[in-house]
């Protein structure tokens, strides 16, 4: 039995503040270091970062790193400067200067005047004067003087009057003046002078060239400027923040306010006096503003910037006063009060005049820990509130919240609740649940409902449910498992069985003035639905951050959507649709995204990390088209200047590589298109490099342009290069070369013709002879001696009436005779025909020989005798020699081993060996040196054979130590 919610008011009252969102990129973001000394913005827009580990070039999107290896003269950079010429000067920690002209580092090893120009102390200062003269201050007794061609140093003779940390400026005249920690001098075109200027920079940081020849610094009492002679006190500073300084001051001349560097963030204050500190607890070495009005820090934690002033996002948060930093769902009453519902059974009530802020606990901290969806009813002034398992609601806010009731089930069921909505024309109220869509007939009077008298079809439809709402005719829509559906004058319509794309999961639902229904769809984007009819579809491909969509706000007749990749907003729905991201702050709009409310000037979206407020009027200011710049050039490994737009090739590898880059800090959704042909179609790509390999002879133009998201297709950036072509890739060359590669051809397949029909009938005549051989071969295994004493043996059993053994002698030689007649077919027989044959030949020598004969045969069990192939007729010949001319001359007999092998797999390895008298010993007692017939034939077999095949038999007879035969045949194996 559950017990009746209860309230507790425990209301506390306070004021918050709210807390500026500042981006910031680390060397997880590509970042050279995190450890960052200095940024500067060049004439195109880049920012430059100097770091303890080289520099970083950033345009918004991506960061590009130069080191050592790229020409930096060392890793740790200090400051960076730019002249008239765009030359990027690098000051660097050993003292050594460098500098970057068209994509290329320059030093003391690539140019002489660079190695005039390097000394043994750190640059703390670099002017430009009006003629061009490179003026460098040191934090030794230095300054140098760079005219463009030669150098000149200057040293203070005088220990009091040295150059230490020397600051340089030029003023309206042209006069130069070395403002250091022991001096003030003037330069009189020959040397250094004391001066009775008043100007007394506290160090060489705190002291700035204005655009305008005058020099803005601080000294003890704050921030002056020295102009036309005269100095003029700007800003009043305490003693204690100027102390507290540890890095470069910013002046914001346009806005009259200065930025104090220090070790504990960066403090901005105005003339009035009015100050405002940004990253507190952070060691900051610098402040700037870009181009764009946006202000950037170097610090110790990477960089951060701050937007411009319409730019920027502002976060409310537990530290800021909320009650939590989960906020779950947020409306808005008549008195521009926000509701906002967190995860710790609290509904914050935030005041938007004065920022303060009511906390409302629920006491049913279990039920309502998580406050899913809250709703402002405006016509009954209530605030209705929802968690998974219980709805309540808030009566006549504007006089107390003392008064609220809560939804019940009658019989104390447990209800899960997925969503609720409430109708505008009555006092109607519908609930998607886990176990399908209920609705109550009057929310005012009854707010409860009965499980078991549900009416199915009449006040309850079945089905897991997901979403319902009330459009402005008080008809019911509802999203379940099944699809979307619509309950309206008693008839239920299930618009799932129109179109497949309505029985995907719908989160939310929404109405637009026209009333055209806005679905936000789990994984297909946002339908426009209509008269029964899809008559829209806008996914990623349209320009959402995701087609997976949350939730849905109109205002204005723009729909903002949520998507689990951030925020956009749509506009031009009937015609021309047009999709904006809002890429500030994307780590805080993505994900984290719980819920919406857009007024007339400002988005609140409740998130896991606060509440995210900024300016979308100000923010929707037309932004200009992304520039693209061409930022490196390099032809078959050679780094060209990228200030020509010009380049004529001669032939090579004809391999180009381009990089390029738009700046644009407010969005990192940059697209690039790019063409090598006016008449080509463009490519798009969110690669920022571009490698076109073998290229052809002939001219090209490169083409390249940006689009940022919410914006056009930005100016291009062009270069023409024309590849050369080759000598014999003219037209006089080419015909020459048609004509004589046709002849050489001719030539070519008249030669090969005529030698395959050489070849042809040359295998045919080795074909017949090795045919001819075989049936010698054949012929010569019948000897006619064996012949005869098989028979003599067999006539013998028959005489001495031994008729048991005549018949055995007569079978095994019937059998060798038909064995003999089938191999005589084949050119080649398997492992098992020859072992078959072998035996029987072997078993008939043995009954005549007995005793004085023995043999074995041995054969590798890997072997597969049914499939292994060699040649036929060839081992009879060997094995009949070593019986005949090796074991019959001895008296006392002899063996015969055959032993078959297998080598790796590519080789049958076969040895016949005997222990007879042995072949040369045989040879030296004949006269007539005669040699078996068919050794003699096989051995000639298997040279044409070796011929024919694509690997040769290998065949070796040898005799052994000093007697005995062993005779080697290797068979490659096909």
């Amino acid at each position: 039995m559950l017990l009746l919610f209860l309230l507790t008011l425990t209301v506390s009252k306070s004021a918050i503040a709210q807390t500026t969102y500042l981006p910031h990129y680390t060397s997880k973001n590509g970042l050279a270091s995190n450890n960052c000394y200095y940024i500067l913005q060049d004439k195109k827009g880049f920012i430059w970062i100097a770091t303890d580990a080289g520099l970083s070039r950033f345009d918004g999107t991506n960061f590009q790193n130069f080191s050592i290896e790229d020409g930096l003269p060392d890793t740790q950079i200090l400051q960076i400067k730019e002249d008239r010429e765009e030359r990027l000067w690098f000051l660097a920690l050993n003292g050594q200067l460098s500098y970057l002209k068209d994509g290329k580092f320059y030093n003391r090893n690539n140019n002489k005047l660079l190695k005039e120009l390097n000394s043994n102390t750190v640059i703390v200062s670099f002017l430009e004067d009006k003629k061009g003269r490179i003026w460098l201050g040191t934090n030794a007794n230095l300054i140098i003087l760079w005219d463009g061609k030669s150098v000149k140093k200057f040293i203070s003779p005088k220990v009091n009057e040295q150059f230490t940390n020397a600051f340089l400026h030029e003023d309206e005249f042209g006069n130069i003046y070395a403002y250091s920690d022991l001096s003030r001098q003037k330069y009189d075109g020959k040397s250094f002078k004391l001066t009775n200027n008043q100007v007394n920079p506290l160090s060489y940081m705190t002291a700035c060239n204005a655009p305008d020849r005058s020099l803005y610094y601080l000294d003890e009492k704050g921030l002056k400027q020295y102009k036309q002679n005269k100095i003029i006190s700007l800003i009043a500073i305490p003693d204690n923040l100027l102390k507290n300084m540890a890095g470069y001051f910013y002046y914001d001349y346009k806005g009259k306010e200065v930025w104090l560097a220090s070790n504990n963030g960066a403090l901005v204050m105005n003339q009035s006096g009015k100050t405002v500190m940004y990253l507190q607890g952070i060691s900051v070495n610098q402040s700037i503003k870009d181009s764009n009005d946006n202000m950037w820090f170097a610090t110790n934690q990477g960089i951060y910037m701050l937007p411009n002033v319409n730019s920027r996002l502002s976060i409310i948060d537990a530290e800021s006063g909320l009650s939590s930093n989960v906020i779950k769902s947020i409306t808005k009453d008549a008195k521009n009060r926000l509701w906002l519902g967190t995860d710790d059974a609290v509904i914050d009530i935030l005041n938007i005049k004065n920022y303060e802020i009511d906390e409302v606990g629920l006491d049913d901290y279990k039920k309502y820990k998580t406050i899913k969806q809250i709703t402002f009813d405006s016509k009954n002034e209530s605030v209705y509130f929802s968690s998974d398992y219980g709805l309540g609601v808030f009566k006549n806010i504007y006089k107390t919240r003392d008064d609220v009731k809560y939804l019940k089930e009658t019989n104390n069921s447990m209800f899960v609740i997925k969503h609720f909505s409430l109708s505008e024309t009555d006092h109607k109220l519908a609930l998607a649940l886990s176990s399908g869509v209920v609705f109550l007939s009057d929310r005012i009077k009854k707010l409860e409902f009965n499980s078991l008298k549900y009416r199915e079809k009449e006040d309850f439809f079945k089905d897991r449910s997901y979403h319902v709402f009330y459009d402005r005719n008080g008809g019911l829509w509802f999203s379940n498992v099944n699809g979307l559906s619509q309950f309206a004058n008693g008839r239920l319509i299930q618009h799932f069985k129109n179109n497949v794309l309505l029985t995907k999961r719908i989160n939310d639902i929404q109405q637009l003035p026209d009333g055209t229904l806005i679905l936000a769809t789990d994984g297909y984007g946002i339908l426009f639905y209509k008269n029964n009819k899809i008559i829209k579809q806008i996914t990623q491909k349209n320009g959402l951050t995701n087609d997976i969509c949350t939730k849905l706000f109109i205002k204005n007749n723009e729909i903002w959507a949520l998507t689990n990749k951030g925020v956009n907003k749509i506009s031009g729905y009937t015609d021309r649709t047009e999709v904006i991201n809002f890429d500030y702050g994307k780590d805080l709009l993505t994900e984290d995204v719980n819920n919406l409310y857009i007024d007339d000037s400002t988005a609140y979206f409740a998130t896991n990390k606060g509440l995210i407020l900024f300016n979308y009027i100000n923010n929707n200011a037309t932004r200009s088209l992304p520039k693209v710049y061409i930022t490196s050039i390099i032809k078959d490994g050679e780094r060209l200047p990228v200030n020509k737009d010009n380049f004529t090739f001669e032939s090579g590898n004809n391999t180009i590589f381009f990089t390029f880059g738009a700046v644009d800090f407010t969005t990192s959704d940059i697209t690039y298109r790019y063409r090598l042909n006016e008449n080509s179609k463009w490519i798009e790509t969110r690669t920022r490099r571009l490698d076109f390999s073998a290229l052809q002879a002939g001219d090209y133009l490169f083409e390249v342009s940006a689009k940022s998201q919410n914006n056009d297709w930005g100016p291009s950036a062009k270069i023409t290069f024309t590849i050369k072509k080759y000598f014999w890739q003219s037209l006089w060359f080419l015909s020459i070369l048609i004509l004589l590669v046709g002849y050489v051809f001719y030539k070519l397949a008249v030669y090969i013709t005529r030698r395959q029909k050489d070849k042809e009938q040359q295998q045919l005549r080795l074909k017949n002879r090795i045919l001819m051989l075989e049936q010698q071969a054949l012929q010569a295994m019948m000897n006619p001696h064996f012949v005869f004493n098989v028979m003599n043996s067999i006539q013998h059993y028959i005489n001495t009436q031994n008729t048991t053994s005549a018949n055995k002698v007569l079978t095994g030689f019937a059998r060798l005779i038909r064995k003999n007649l089938e191999i005589c077919t084949k050119s080649y027989i398997t492992i098992e025909e020859e072992l078959e044959y072998l035996n029987l030949y072997l078993k008939l020598e043995k009954n005549r020989f007995g005793d004085k004969f023995q043999y074995t045969i041995n054969i590798d069990d890997d072997i597969d005798r049914d499939e292994t192939l060699i040649p036929s007729m060839l081992l009879q010949p060997y094995v009949e020699n070593a019986i005949w001319h090796g074991i019959m001359p001895k008296e006392t007999g002899g063996k015969i081993e055959i032993d078959i092998r297998l080598q790796g797999d590519h080789y049958l390895n076969i040895k016949i060996i005997d222990d007879g008298v042995g072949i040369e010993n045989s040879l030296k007692e004949k006269k007539d040196k005669h040699i078996s017939k068919g050794m003699q034939l096989t051995r000639e077999r298997l040279n044409l054979l070796g011929q024919i095949e694509a690997k040769p038999i290998q065949l070796d007879v040898h005799q052994n130590a000093e007697n005995g035969t062993t005779v080697f045949i290797s068979i490659p194996l096909k």
